[in-house]
């Protein structure tokens, strides 16, 4: 049973006040024995009795929070009234990489997002509840995230997008508390080539999921992207990849969620 606290105080960003509502709610984790905020966006028109509607996941990258997307990006808010979609934004704890730390069990956040908060999910906010209306994204380590989770959870996600993912952690042996997560590499190198989205391609093969991922060409892991998108298509595994002008800024998520959604909507709509 899921302990609740939910936060019913709207939270309307000035640039979109009579759209989106931005909702704060917390869950409480089996997986980790404490309380994990959330952020969740509701679009135009949604309610509780009206048609139930497809959603995203959003995960934010390392240092910020559950906040990130409807305070920084925006424009997101917008994007979900216009294509009708539930965006759910879970905290992250900083580092947390989203994943089953196999050296530290007080971070299970694989388990908190793709049971425990899905299930939440889907049991308290009019959702189609459906794998095939249910996708993830994320920038940064929340890029890295959603691939990793909707890899390894195909029977709950259908579709994965990234942005400036971290898809290669091999290069950055003592960044963003990587090796809090999943161990040293001198002392755990197995660890360091499995958790890569990069070593990852074949675990796809056989699995249906609707890939998109995209980085800028001056991006700081855009060696790991391009890698993978050359294993994808070494493997015939059918995806969306795109390079375009930029970094690892702001400026380069604030364009690149355009093409996000447009996915999302082409994806939604076809199943």
């Amino acid at each position: 049973m899921f302990r609740l606290l939910l936060v019913f105080t709207l939270v309307l960003l000035p640039a979109y006040a009579n759209s989106a509502k931005v909702v704060t709610f917390s869950v409480y984790s089996q997986a980790m024995k404490k309380d994990v905020p959330n952020t969740i966006i509701l679009p135009k028109g949604y309610s509780a009795e009206s048609g139930s509607l497809p959603v995203l996941y959003a995960l934010h990258g390392a240092t910020d929070d559950h906040t990130f997307w409807p305070t920084i990006v925006p424009k997101i808010q917008e994007l979900a009234d216009q294509y009708g979609i539930i965006v759910v934004c879970p905290d992250g704890a900083k580092t947390s990489w989203y994943i089953d730390s196999p050296i530290d069990p007080s971070f299970q956040y694989e388990t908190y997002i793709s049971r425990e908060l899905v299930n939440y999910v889907d049991n308290t906010f009019n959702t189609q509840t459906d794998k095939s209306s249910r996708a993830i994204m994320g920038l940064s380590m929340g890029g890295f995230g959603a691939f990793y989770l909707a890899i390894r959870n195909n029977e709950v996600f259908s579709a994965a997008i990234s942005t400036s993912g971290a898809f290669d952690l091999r290069p950055f042996p003592t960044n963003w508390d990587i090796a809090k997560r999943i161990g040293k590499q001198t002392e755990y190198p197995a660890n360091w080539e499995n958790y890569s989205v990069v070593n990852m391609a074949d675990l796809l093969k056989g699995k249906t999921l609707a890939l998109f991922f995209d980085i800028g060409v001056d991006d700081f892991f855009y060696n790991g992207n391009k890698e993978f998108h050359q294993s994808l298509q070494s493997m015939q595994i059918p995806h969306s990849y795109l390079e375009m002008p930029g970094g690892h800024t702001l400026e380069y998520w604030q364009n690149s969620i355009n093409y996000h959604f447009v996915f999302l909507d082409e994806h939604f709509k076809a199943n």
